[in-house]
C-alpha cells in the first residue's frame, strides 16, 4: 500500500531529528551552566543570545537566498510590539526560572504550556476545547502539581522555592500568548517565520537593554572581571555557544516538523526531556524522587495524547476507497443477458489527489 507520509529517506529524517534534540540539550545544559557560574547576570547573558541570533541571521542572509532581513520600517515595528514584548518577558522569566531551579527539574516548572495554552488559544478564539483536548490538559495539569508537590527526599536548600515556581507559571503563561500573538503578527512579516525571528530578537534586545542597565548588570560584570575567582570564560564562551544553538534550535525545530510529522516531533521532543532529566542528575548531581520522575512521565503521556487528538482532527477525512474489481463483477453479472460486458471507470483530479 502506498503511503504518502512514509518517507524511506530514514537517515534524513533521523538526522533532523538528531539535530533537533541536540541543539536542544545543549541550550539547557550550556544555559545552567553559564546561570550556576554566573547568577547575577540572567539579563546580560540573554541580551549577549539575542544580539548573536542578529548577527547571525545577517550572516545567513549573504549565503542563503531563502534568508530575508526585513526593511525596518517604524509601521510595521509598532504593529509587532506586542509580540516582541511577550516574547521578550517570556525569555526572562524561562531564564530567570532555569536559574533558580534544577536542569531536571526545568521541565516540570515550566509544564503548565500545554494547558496555559489551550485556555489561551480558547479565550482568544471564543471556543470550547473538546472533551479529549481537556483530558490532555488536565493529565500534563496533575502532572505538574505531582512534580512541584513537597517531598521529603528532596532537601530544603535545593527544594524549588515559591518565587522559582512562580517564574515556571509567567513563562509558561508568555509562551502560550506569544503562540497565539505568532499566527496574528506573520502577516506584518510577509507570512516569513524568518523576518517574523529577526523582528523578535532585535526588539527583544532593544527592549531588554534599558532592564539590564538598570539592573546594574554591566557594573557587575566589571566587579566580576576583577575577581580571581569567577571564570570569565564560562560566561564569555557560554554566550556565544548558546547564541549560536539557539538560532540553530530555531531552525532544527522547523526542520523536525517539516521533515518528519507533528506527532515524531512530539515524540523526539518527549525523548529529549528524558535525556534532559538523565544528564541533570549525571552533570549537576540534581536529586531525582519518585514524584519527580512519575511527574515527567504524565507530562509526557498527556502531551503525546494532545499531539495525536489533535493530528486526527487535522487529518484529511478517509477516502472511501471503491472496490472497482467486485462492482466490475456485479456490472458484468447484471449486463451478462445483454451481451454488454464493457464497464469504463474514471478517476477524477480530486480523487488522484486525495
Amino acid at each position: 500500500m502506498n503511503n504518502r507520509y512514509f518517507d524511506a529517506n530514514t537517515p534524513k529524517v533521523a538526522a533532523v531529528v538528531g539535530f533537533y534534540m541536540s541543539a536542544a540539550l545543549v541550550m539547557v545544559f550550556v544555559n545552567k551552566a553559564v546561570l550556576n557560574g554566573s547568577p547575577d547576570l540572567p539579563l546580560l547573558f540573554l541580551l549577549l543570545q539575542l544580539l548573536i541570533a542578529v548577527i547571525l541571521l545577517h550572516v545567513a542572509a549573504m549565503f542563503i537566498t531563502r534568508v530575508e532581513i526585513p526593511k525596518l520600517e517604524l509601521g510595521t515595528a509598532k504593529k509587532l510590539t506586542p509580540v516582541v514584548l511577550v516574547n521578550i518577558i517570556g525569555l526572562i522569566f524561562n531564564t530567570l526560572c532555569l536559574r533558580d531551579v534544577e536542569a531536571s527539574f526545568f521541565q516540570i516548572a515550566r509544564g503548565l504550556v500545554l494547558p496555559l495554552t489551550i485556555v489561551v488559544f480558547s479565550a482568544h478564539t471564543r471556543t470550547v476545547p473538546s472533551i479529549r483536548v481537556g483530558i490532555a490538559a488536565g493529565s500534563v495539569t496533575i502532572g505538574f502539581l505531582l512534580g512541584v508537590a513537597p517531598s521529603a527526599a528532596v532537601p530544603s536548600h535545593v527544594a524549588p522555592s515559591s518565587l522559582s515556581l512562580l517564574y515556571g507559571l509567567l513563562s509558561s503563561l508568555f509562551i502560550a500568548f506569544h503562540a497565539v500573538l505568532i499566527k496574528s503578527s506573520l502577516p506584518y512579516c510577509n507570512n516569513s517565520t524568518i523576518q517574523l525571528a529577526y523582528w523578535t530578537n532585535l526588539g527583544s534586545a532593544i527592549f531588554l537593554l534599558p532592564f539590564v542597565l538598570l539592573h546594574k548588570e554591566i557594573f557587575i560584570l566589571e566587579d566580576l572581571i576583577h575577581d580571581s575567582n569567577w571564570d570569565g570564560q564560562v560566561f564569555l564562551w557560554g554566550s556565544v555557544v548558546t547564541g549560536i544553538f539557539g538560532f540553530l534550535l530555531c531552525i532544527a525545530g522547523l526542520l523536525s516538523i517539516k521533515v518528519t510529522s507533528p506527532i515524531t516531533h512530539m515524540f523526539s521532543s518527549a525523548l529529549r526531556s528524558v535525556i534532559q532529566t538523565l544528564l541533570g542528575v549525571w552533570i549537576f548531581k540534581d536529586i531525582m524522587t519518585v514524584n519527580r520522575a512519575s511527574s515527567i512521565l504524565v507530562i509526557m503521556i498527556g502531551t503525546i495524547y494532545y499531539t495525536w487528538i489533535k493530528s486526527l482532527e487535522t487529518a484529511p477525512p478517509p477516502r472511501k476507497d471503491v472496490d472497482l474489481e467486485a462492482i466490475g463483477n456485479r456490472k458484468r453479472e447484471e449486463d451478462s443477458d445483454d451481451g454488454e460486458a464493457t464497464v469504463v471507470f474514471g478517476v477524477s483530479e480530486e480523487d488522484e489527489k486525495a
